[in-house]
């Protein structure tokens, strides 16, 4: 038995009896004879024998126990699996594709080991027409300057991941996510919709926003002219109008705009979030770039537009560090007005926005979410009206005063530029004859 017990290898590879032979001969000791000899003495003797042993065993479970858990990588929030990969999502804004909230089942996307998502191809644009019933949507919201407006296109390929009007993408069925920037919807009979509404005897004419909830500049636009159809309808009838955009496509439409400005029909507002082009791409990875949007209020305001600078949203400590800029560099390029509002995530979009965070700014993602949670009460978004636009607490006040600092300053404070309804015309019919005072 013993033969054979020494001919085993050790952890090693050297035998047994080869290492007793390099260790010498084992120290004399008391002999031990029967389970008498077994005493506290004995015991004793025995633990101070393995005390180095025990020690080395106690001092590895310390470190153990000392040591640090492993890494694990934050999970995003949102539905489980439907965060997209990054290669397909490439120039987008949003990072996850979670199912609509009022949606039965999610739709979850998993590799079965074949790495069958590696053959998806990239998100693409894909458009729907929708035939709408109206094109006026009327508002009784206290926070705003309107009580009506029109949106000819539902979701927006701008992508910016703040966006407020992602959520309405779950009324179609679909995901606040990167289905808001992927599946579109046109109005493509909009502008004859307009038109029979502002004929009716009943309407009276206020001014009507453009862009209050997606963009009408947004790349579609070009092939669409969806906006520029409305536009003319607009100044056919001497109707107001507000336009609020992040695109320079706006300035396509000058030949329009511009007769209007001069009978004090139309403004637009710039919408300007940061100044940084790698900042831009990120947040609002299909907009117009920074310097583009400045070049726009400057071909506006140099066609006698009324030009205004929407620093919309400011995200604390990501952007909100550049109000004064921002206004700075507007004003040079001859904006007249100025406005702001901190950034809202209602919703889908705080699970949105963070995913979005700590996907490209880990290293602030706790910061910012605490300052946002800081303006609402300690929640991610409060709705009440007052508030939901501005914030409330030391650190809202704090951007509240410096952009009201810096907006008086450059003359870009104060009442804005009041539109009219004196020049309101309903057409008369073809083979109506005129009256006297038409």
């Amino acid at each position: 038995m013993s033969r054979e017990r020494d001919s085993l290898l050790d952890p090693a590879g050297t035998t047994v009896a080869a290492a007793r032979a390099a260790r010498g001969p084992r120290p004399a000791g008391p002999k031990t004879a029967g389970p008498k000899a077994a005493g506290p003495k004995a015991k004793a003797a025995a633990l101070s024998v393995n005390e180095p042993r025990a020690n080395r065993i106690l001092g590895r479970l310390a470190q153990e126990k000392a040591a640090p858990p492993p890494v694990v990588p934050p999970a995003l929030d949102g539905e489980v699996g439907s965060v997209v990969d990054g290669e397909r999502r490439r120039g987008r804004g949003a990072v996850s594709n979670a199912a609509g909230r009022f949606e039965p089942a999610a739709r979850i996307l998993f590799d079965d080991g074949w790495q069958s998502l590696e053959d998806l191809p990239p998100l693409r644009t894909q458009v729907m027409e929708e035939r709408a019933r109206t094109v006026i949507t009327r508002n009784q919201s206290p926070d705003v300057a309107f009580d009506r407006s029109i949106n000819a296109y539902r979701g927006c390929e701008h992508g910016c991941v703040y966006c407020f009007a992602r959520p309405t993408h779950a009324y179609h069925g679909l995901s606040a996510g990167l289905d808001f920037e992927t599946k579109l919807f046109v109005k493509p009979d909009a502008p004859e919709l307009l038109a029979r509404e502002l004929s009716q005897a009943s309407y009276q004419p206020r001014v009507i926003a453009m862009g209050t909830n997606t963009d009408p500049y947004q790349p579609i636009e070009k092939r669409y002219e969806v906006t520029r159809r409305l536009l003319e309808v607009l100044a056919e009838f001497g109707h107001p109008v507000g336009i609020v955009t992040k695109s320079g496509l706006v300035a396509r439409d000058i030949d329009i705009l511009a007769p209007m400005a001069e009978k004090g029909l139309v403004k637009v507002a710039i919408s300007i979030t940061t100044l940084d082009p790698h900042l831009a791409r990120t947040m609002e990875p299909r907009a117009a770039s920074p310097h583009v949007r400045l070049g726009t209020i400057r071909r506006l305001a140099d066609a006698g537009i009324p030009t205004a600078v929407l620093t919309a949203p400011l995200i604390p400590a990501l952007n909100d560090m550049e109000v004064e800029r921002i206004l700075d560099a507007a004003k040079a390029a001859g904006a007249s007005e100025a406005g702001y509002v901190m950034l809202r995530l209602p919703l889908e979009i705080a699970d949105l926005f963070r995913e979005w965070l700590v996907t490209h700014f880990p290293d602030k993602a706790r910061h910012v979410l605490g300052l946002i949670r800081q303006m609402h009460g300690g929640k991610d978004y409060d709705s009440a009206f007052g508030k939901r636009m501005r914030g409330d607490g030391p650190y809202a006040w704090t951007v509240g005063r410096r952009f009201e600092i810096a907006a008086r300053r450059l003359g870009l404070a104060g009442r804005g530029l009041k539109l009219t309804t004196a020049h309101f015309r309903r057409p008369k019919p073809a083979g109506v004859q005129l009256s006297l005072f038409d």
